[in-house]
């Protein structure tokens, strides 16, 4: 909900929409205490992943520990802004960590 007063962003307390900025207030109808209640409902909502997945892109690399041809990377700004940036790679398979410049 906006403020109609200064466009700011309102928050809801006790049965009021109020303005942080202007001190505005507004009664709150039904729906927004639908819309208020699915919101909270929501936020207790808990993910539990029992394996640990990888988000990182992956790429065909060779492993120099462990020969395998599968790694994911990353690109970290090491050096000057000047130089290229240095890619990091870790072994799908053996977890093993090596970087290129």
């Amino acid at each position: 909900m906006f403020c109609p007063e200064c466009g700011a962003l309102m928050k809801p307390s006790e049965g009021r929409w109020i303005c942080k900025r202007c001190g505005a207030e507004k009664e709150r109808s039904e729906s927004d205490q639908d819309k208020i209640t699915s919101q909270k409902e929501e936020e207790k909502e808990m993910v539990v992943i029992e394996k640990e997945v990888s988000t990182q892109p992956k790429t065909k690399v060779r492993c120099p520990k462990c020969d395998h041809n599968e790694a994911y990377w990353r690109l970290e700004q090491t050096r000057a802004a000047d130089e290229p940036e240095t890619r990091i790679y870790r072994c799908t398979k053996c977890d093993h960590r090596w970087r290129e410049y």
